[in-house]
């Protein structure tokens, strides 16, 4: 997941949702506000959201209650805020569904912190398995076979890769689209046993990069800022 993820601020306090608000858009964040759980669903039903900034304390209907209508839902997560910041009250959160708990009066920089830390595991349980096995994989005019170790480029010509060139190019493209960071594409490319550091990956890339960007002048791969790399075209599967 990007910082264009979308979050969804229940709160019935207007001044906290307007400071949350402004500081997360300052990070790039598509964000709406909610002053409660009517407002609320009727945002979840014609908008997308990622994530649910959810207060506990509010009139009618309470964030435990909400949370709780909520926890079947697997794309979205929840971070909740409260006064209420006892142990019990957050162990209380945690299992009527919420992601991650976060006592009132918190610091925007920490919830920033704990929004990402969310999104970043929705985006580990998305990336957990590829859509869909397949041997041959098509973007924007390129062909990689799976099977054969080969990539052609749109002209019909092969472009040479190494091993781990290859291997990583073949995870970008099974999982198009998606932040994955730089833990992700070690453990993918090479295993859970690799002791490589980060820093391979980005040499990796870097390479991967000038390959690429040889036969064409898209942008294939993506940097993202403090997260990692996304894959940027849309990819087919045969």
């Amino acid at each position: 997941m990007t910082d264009t993820a979308n979050i969804l601020v229940v709160d019935d306090d207007p001044a906290l949702r307007g400071l949350v608000r402004d500081f997360l858009a300052g990070h790039g964040y598509q964000v709406r506000e909610a002053d409660g759980g009517a407002a609320m669903r009727a945002v979840l039903d014609t908008e997308p959201v990622d994530i649910v900034v959810l207060d506990v304390m509010m009139p009618g209907e309470d964030g435990l209650t909400i949370a709780r209508s909520l926890s079947a839902r697997r794309d979205l997560g929840i971070v909740m805020v409260s006064a209420l910041g006892s142990e019990t009250d957050r162990i209380i959160g945690l299992e009527v569904g919420a992601d991650d708990y976060l006592p009132k009066p918190f610091s925007p920089r920490e919830l920033l912190a704990r929004i990402r830390a969310v999104l970043r595991r929705q985006g580990q349980a998305a990336v957990d398995t590829p859509e869909e096995p397949a041997t041959i994989y098509q973007f924007d005019g390129w062909t990689l076979d799976a099977v054969r170790h080969v990539l052609r480029d749109p002209e019909g010509v092969i472009i040479s890769l190494s091993e781990g060139e290859f291997s990583l190019l073949r995870v970008l493209v099974e999982r198009p689209q998606r932040v994955l960071t730089r833990d992700q594409l070690l453990e993918y490319a090479r295993g859970p046993e690799s002791d490589a550091f980060d820093r391979a990956i980005d040499t990796q890339v870097s390479r991967l990069r000038r390959k690429l960007g040889s036969r064409t002048e898209a942008e294939l791969i993506r940097t993202v800022r403090s997260e990692g790399y996304m894959f940027l075209p849309k990819v087919t599967r045969r």
